[in-house]
């Protein structure tokens, strides 16, 4: 995969572009439209920054772990700093909650830049301190697998559509490691961080990745824009398990708090997330 290299987004304000094959964004900004999508939140951190989430119970939200720190710091925000906003829309919620607790993958290790190594293990969980029983609010199935030629969909919020959710509902997964780095054509920018990646297989959206960084391709069968996830499998697993046994080593910041400087990192709305293949 050496034809990606780091996207210098710093300055990039529109959403990518699609490539051609691929269904361009849709904004759930109705009723008729979101309808399906409210289990999709935006994930408010403190008064700045955000990320996109999304529901797998009712009080279980699948995001990126390195939306749970800060950019420049490398610190973990308190999970009182975080708020789920299930199916926000024109400054509307279906619910909001509050976090009581956050677990990141125990691999995962803080990076302002982005890498493979970061991306494969950048999974995180938010357990929210109330389940949501919105009407509508249906949470997601999850499917383990993701495979090279797969379509998938993409629900996320983003800079300068950070008040409705946007769907891409037919993009391609261009490869998946064996690491669990899933490379794909959808179209992401900031605060798309933590989005889920739909299958829509035997008629129903099932999350198969989350968004953890935007690249490009300059060679091989794509050129273009493209995507960054990670693969759920048993990496969801070992965070379900943390969860579940109140596992301290998890729920708390592995490793220093330290930025580790690896190569070009994130999405989150005040940040940039960029990919580098070295």
């Amino acid at each position: 995969m050496s034809f990606f290299r780091a996207v210098l987004a710093m300055f990039l304000v529109w959403p990518l572009a699609a490539a051609a094959q691929d269904k361009p964004l849709t904004l759930l900004e109705t009723g008729l439209t979101a309808q399906g999508w409210e289990a999709v939140g935006r994930i408010d951190i403190g008064a700045n920054g955000f990320c996109t989430g999304a529901l797998i119970s009712d009080r279980l939200v699948l995001t990126a772990a390195h939306c749970l720190f800060n950019r420049t710091t490398g610190q973990r925000f308190a999970d009182e700093d975080f708020l789920f906003r299930a199916g926000l829309r024109n400054g509307r919620a279906a619910a909001e909650r509050r976090v009581l607790r956050s677990v990141v993958h125990p691999d995962y290790r803080v990076a302002q830049l982005a890498t493979a190594e970061t991306v494969q293990n950048d999974l995180a969980l938010l357990e929210l301190v109330h389940p949501v029983a919105a009407r509508g609010v249906t949470p997601f199935p999850v499917r383990t697998t993701v495979q090279r030629g797969d379509t998938v969909g993409v629900v996320s919020y983003g800079r300068d559509r950070l008040n409705a959710p946007s769907l891409q509902e037919a993009c391609r997964v261009l490869n998946s490691t064996s690491r669990g780095v899933v490379y794909m054509t959808c179209s992401v920018d900031y605060g798309s961080s933590g989005s889920p990646v739909f299958a829509f297989d035997r008629g129903r959206a099932e999350i198969v990745s989350v968004i953890s960084a935007k690249g490009v391709s300059e060679g091989g069968a794509f050129v273009g824009d493209v995507s960054f996830g990670v693969a759920l499998g048993p990496k969801l697993d070992v965070l379900r398990d943390a969860l579940s046994a109140r596992d301290g080593r998890f729920v708390q910041a592995p490793g220093s708090a330290t930025v580790t400087r690896t190569g070009p990192r994130r999405m989150t709305s005040e940040g940039g997330a960029r990919f580098l293949r070295p």
